[in-house]
């Protein structure tokens, strides 16, 4: 069972309480569409240890394995599920104000992550793969504070830089990822949800409801997903 505190400094000092499993799948399950497609997008403005994206990555995950099995097939394809799996990964994002949340969200989801990876893919795994997926994390999993939508230091105080966040999508038919940067506040003001911070969907992250305005992005880069972590840090 997930502790719902870490300890009572901190519940006095930052109100950090997290949500328990039997929560976090009740809340899930209203959105569970979403949550079983691989290219959907979440955001968790205050996001934990990772209780909710971790739930998220694994519902995903599960579809991402559906997505890559062949008809007439009963298994995934190694590299296909890997393709698969980068996607739904790098489609959850979270925002946390302490620093040792951040680190342990992204170890989490990464952990969960190359459990399937290994489980998969075998004999295919790739390390400049993990590399890369360890950079997506480090790029959607962010220390910052999602009410002034800038990142913060070690005590919590906001800094002059303002939090970014990258989309990553595959649009062509190879392993070539598109991957566009986005200041927080230009999403909010493309998403207009201001004044309910606390949503967490993916309808509006990087386009409207319909999909029909984009919000200015900072840089844009294409290369092979497997080497994600070689551009643009």
């Amino acid at each position: 069972m997930t502790k719902q505190i870490k300890s009572k400094e901190r519940v006095s000092d930052h109100g950090e309480v997290f949500t328990a499993e039997r929560e976090v799948n009740a809340m899930l399950d209203l959105v569970k569409q979403e949550t079983d497609r691989v290219d959907s997008r979440f955001l968790e403005p205050a996001c934990g240890d990772g209780n909710f994206v971790t739930e998220i990555l694994r519902r995903k995950l599960e579809a991402a394995k559906k997505r890559a099995i062949p008809p007439r097939k009963k298994k995934p394809l190694p590299l296909e599920f890997e393709k698969q799996s980068v996607i739904a990964i790098a489609s959850i994002y979270g925002v946390d104000l302490l620093n040792d949340n951040v680190i342990t969200c992204r170890n989490r989801l990464f952990d969960i992550w190359n459990a399937e990876y290994e489980a998969i893919c075998k004999g295919e795994i790739s390390e400049e793969c993990r590399e890369a997926v360890r950079f997506i994390l480090s790029r959607n999993i962010v220390c910052g504070n999602a009410l002034t939508l800038m990142c913060v230091d070690d005590e919590q105080n906001d800094t002059d830089m303002p939090i970014v966040f990258s989309e990553w999508t595959i649009p062509f038919n190879d392993t070539r990822i598109q991957r566009k940067d986005y200041s927080f506040e230009e999403l909010m003001r493309g998403a207009n949800i201001e004044d309910d911070i606390r949503r967490t969907a993916q309808m509006s992250l990087f386009a409207d409801e319909k999909g029909e305005v984009e919000p200015s992005f900072l840089q844009q880069y294409i290369f092979d997903y497997r080497r994600s972590q070689d551009y643009g840090r």
